[in-house]
C-alpha cells in the first residue's frame, strides 16, 4: 500500500489540509488538498485532487455540532477509505511557536504537548488552535504518529546579537528573546531561490512574507540572520489586525491611563489594530486599495504599511551589509502589484529598477538592469511541513526497525 500523510493547519473555525504521498527516494507529492470551514456552526468540507478536480463535498447541519474533533476524525476516515491502496501513516502540523526546546520538527508525545501549552501566551491567536488539533488526535487516535513543525525553528541559529533584547540577564535566561516567525515560509523560499537565480541562493536576500500576518527576513546564503518579528508574532510590521512594533510605554498607558486590563489590551493590539485599526474600515488590503482613491483613512493605512516595510527593510540591509535580492511572497506579496511597486519605489536608493510590465503582468522577476533583483515567488509552507514530516516519520520507522 502507498503510505500517505496529512499536513494540517488548524484555525479557530477552519481546518486546512493537504495529503501527500510519501517516498524515501523522492519529494513528497500532494495528491489531495482541502479545507473544513464553519466548524462548530454550519461546517462544510471541500476536497480537490492534485489536478484541481472535486473529490469530496459535504455539509453538516448546525445542530450536528461538527467541530474540530469531528473534522479530524472524518479526515482520517476519509483518507483511509477514499482510495484503495493508500495507508495513512501520520499527520504533520503547522505550529507557530516551538520556543527554545524545539529547534526543529519533533514527533509528538505528552512532553511535547505540555511544552507547547506553556508557549500559548507568546502566540495566543494561533498556538491554541494548533494545539487543539494535536490534542484531539493524540487522545482519540493515539497510535497515529504526529509531527509538529515550527515557524520559529528556521530562525533559531541566528547570531546571538540578533536574538537579544537589552533586558536583565535573568529575563533572557527565562526565554525572553527574539524568536522570529513565518519560518516555514522562509525555509521554503530559501530552498527554491537557486531555481530562479543561482546567485540568490548564496547572496544577501530580504524575503517579505506579506499577508494577514506579515514580516521580513534577512537571508545570507539561505540562512536567517535577522527578522522583524521577535518575542511574539505581534512585533515588526503592521499587519491586518496586529499593531506591529510598538513602544512598550503604550502598553503601560493602556493599563494605567485607559484603565484596561491585560486581556483587553492584548485583544486590541492583536485584533483591533494594524490595517483595520488605522483605516477604521477593513483589514483586507484589497478593500483598502479599492477605497484609497477617495478615502484618506484607507490611503493612510496603506501608506503606513508600506512605510514600515521600507523602514524595516533598511535595517535588514544594514544587518546583511548590502542586498542582492528582494522576494515578495504570501497573499499581499504575491498578488498586490501596487504594494510591490510602492515598496520598490521607496527603495530605489538601493538600486532597484522595477519593470512595471513584469510587476503588473505576473512575472517572477519584476526588475531589470543592473543592481539588486526583485522577485515574486509563491510560498509553500505545506510542502516545507511535508518534507519535515516525511523525514521524521522515516527516522521513526528506522529506529523501530533497528
Amino acid at each position: 500500500m502507498m503510505p500517505v500523510f496529512a499536513v494540517i493547519n488548524a484555525g479557530s473555525s477552519s481546518l486546512k489540509f493537504q495529503i501527500f504521498e510519501i517516498s524515501n527516494l523522492a519529494e513528497p507529492r500532494v495528491v489531495y488538498r482541502g479545507f473544513f470551514e464553519g466548524l462548530g456552526e454550519q461546517a462544510h468540507l471541500i476536497v480537490k485532487d492534485h489536478c484541481g478536480l472535486l473529490a469530496a463535498k459535504q455539509t453538516w447541519n448546525p445542530d450536528e455540532r461538527f467541530g474540530h474533533g469531528e473534522a479530524l476524525v472524518h479526515l482520517v476516515s476519509w483518507t483511509r477509505q477514499h482510495r484503495a491502496g493508500y495507508k495513512l501513516v501520520g499527520l504533520g502540523h503547522h505550529v507557530v511557536h516551538g520556543g527554545l526546546e524545539f529547534p526543529g520538527p519533533v514527533l509528538v508525545d505528552d512532553h511535547v504537548i505540555r511544552t507547547l501549552e506553556a508557549l500559548v501566551p507568546l502566540a495566543p491567536l494561533h498556538q491554541p488552535h494548533n494545539l487543539e488539533a494535536i490534542r484531539i488526535i493524540h487522545n482519540r487516535l493515539p497510535d497515529l504518529p504526529q509531527v509538529a513543525c515550527f515557524d520559529t525553528s528556521f530562525h533559531c541559529h541566528q547570531p546571538r546579537l540578533s536574538q537579544l533584547f537589552a533586558i536583565p540577564k535573568e529575563m533572557t535566561e527565562r526565554g525572553v528573546r527574539r524568536y522570529g516567525f513565518h519560518g516555514l515560509s522562509y525555509e521554503y523560499i530559501a530552498s527554491v531561490l537557486g531555481h530562479h537565480d543561482r546567485s540568490l541562493a548564496t547572496g544577501r536576500v530580504i524575503v517579505a512574507h506579506l499577508g494577514n500576518s506579515a514580516s521580513l527576513c534577512a537571508l545570507d546564503g539561505g540562512v536567517s540572520i535577522a527578522t522583524t518579528m521577535g518575542f511574539s508574532a505581534l512585533d515588526g510590521l503592521p499587519m491586518s489586525t496586529r499593531c506591529g512594533a510598538l513602544d512598550p510605554g503604550v502598553v503601560f498607558y493602556m493599563l494605567r491611563e485607559m484603565k484596561l486590563d491585560a486581556d483587553e489590551a492584548e485583544r486590541i493590539l492583536y485584533t483591533k489594530s494594524g490595517l483595520l485599526g488605522v483605516s477604521g474600515i477593513s483589514n483586507d488590503m484589497r478593500t483598502l486599495r479599492e477605497l484609497a482613491p477617495t478615502n484618506a483613512d484607507a490611503r493612510l493605512a496603506i501608506d503606513l504599511f508600506v512605510y514600515r516595510i521600507v523602514r524595516e527593510a533598511g535595517s535588514l540591509i544594514a544587518a546583511l551589509g548590502g542586498i542582492d535580492g528582494f522576494v515578495f511572497t504570501a497573499g499581499i506579496g504575491e498578488n498586490d502589484a501596487a504594494t510591490r511597486a510602492e515598496v520598490l519605489s521607496a527603495l530605489n536608493w538601493v538600486g532597484f529598477n522595477i519593470h512595471e510590465k513584469s510587476n503588473w503582468g505576473g512575472a517572477r522577476r519584476i526588475t531589470r538592469g543592473p543592481g539588486p533583483s526583485a522577485w515574486v515567488i509563491p510560498t509553500n509552507e505545506e510542502l516545507a511541513i511535508a518534507r519535515h514530516t516525511s523525514s521524521v516519520l522515516h527516522a521513526a520507522r528506522q529506529r523501530l526497525a533497528s
